[in-house]
């Protein structure tokens, strides 16, 4: 199942929490909802540049606080905070209460966030850069700030192709089914020219063996071991890729030998087993 299930709500409760805190009687909790979903979509479509992450809501009596976690703070914020006064008018018309509050998080590491790293690479197809070319770059990103393994699928008509059809690249492990995984996901679509092109993405920050905070507005990654050091094993691993490189392209000038004649072929063959 853990391939089928959404791996946030997989672990609801266990190594994640809800971004949306409160508490709704029968009859007001379908309202809370609905207005829940107008806000995400509302500032989604309004900073839509703004690298948002997440959007966590919590409600206290006539308080709504919105948290929002984002890479880029400052287009958030705007000149002398003016722009996160316009926001917090327009939620307070969205929503009819007078009490708003808007908090801004940022994110130290927007590589390892699943929905800004769908988002990028959203952009760069939008802006007729090779698919392939934008999900290897984001890859190699993720694995260099630390990630134990990336997932990313898009779907569509990749390339203008007239077919449209499903292309996974993946690097590391991801582990669905292993519930103290620490994984992120996101599911967006670039609008092109062609049509739409679905992105998943899943990034496994490693494993939670310790009892996690459960509050949303949380930021963790993998247990024991800096960043430092995982980049390092990073780097031992591009390190080998090299070296097995190496090797494929002195077999081939044992094959060039081989070319020459029977004998140089033999002595191919003794250099690739010493």
């Amino acid at each position: 199942m853990g391939q089928k299930t959404n791996p946030i709500g997989a672990r609801l409760g266990i190594i994640r929490g809800w971004e949306s805190n409160w508490f709704g009687s029968k009859r007001d909790y379908a309202s809370k909802l609905i207005e829940d979903h107008k806000i995400r979509t509302y500032l989604t479509a309004r900073i839509n540049k703004g690298g948002i992450a997440k959007i966590v809501i919590e409600r206290t009596l006539n308080k709504l606080i919105v948290t929002i976690h984002t890479s880029k703070p400052g287009i958030i914020i705007g000149k002398g905070g003016g722009e996160v006064d316009r926001i917090k008018e327009e939620l307070k018309k969205l929503t009819g209460k007078d009490d708003v509050q808007i908090n801004i998080l940022e994110i130290r590491r927007p590589e390892l966030d699943a929905n800004i790293v769908a988002d990028t690479i959203a952009r760069q197809i939008e802006n007729r850069i090779n698919y392939k070319r934008a999900i290897k770059m984001a890859i190699a990103s993720s694995l260099r700030m630390g990630a134990e393994g990336i997932k990313v699928k898009v779907s569509g008509r990749l390339g203008g192709n007239e077919i449209a059809r499903s292309e996974e690249i993946k690097q590391g492990r991801t582990p669905l089914h292993t519930l103290r995984m620490d994984i992120d996901y996101a599911s967006l679509f670039a609008q092109t020219v062609y049509g739409k092109i679905g992105i998943k993405v899943w990034i496994c920050k490693g494993e939670v063996l310790a009892k996690r905070d459960l509050n949303p507005n949380f930021v963790g990654g993998k247990e024991g071991g800096s960043p430092a050091d995982r980049r390092d094993g990073g780097g031992r691993r591009d390190d080998h890729r090299d070296n097995r490189g190496g090797d494929r392209r002195d077999d081939r000038r044992g094959g060039g030998d081989r070319r020459g004649g029977g004998g140089g072929g033999n002595r191919g063959g003794g250099d690739r087993r010493h």
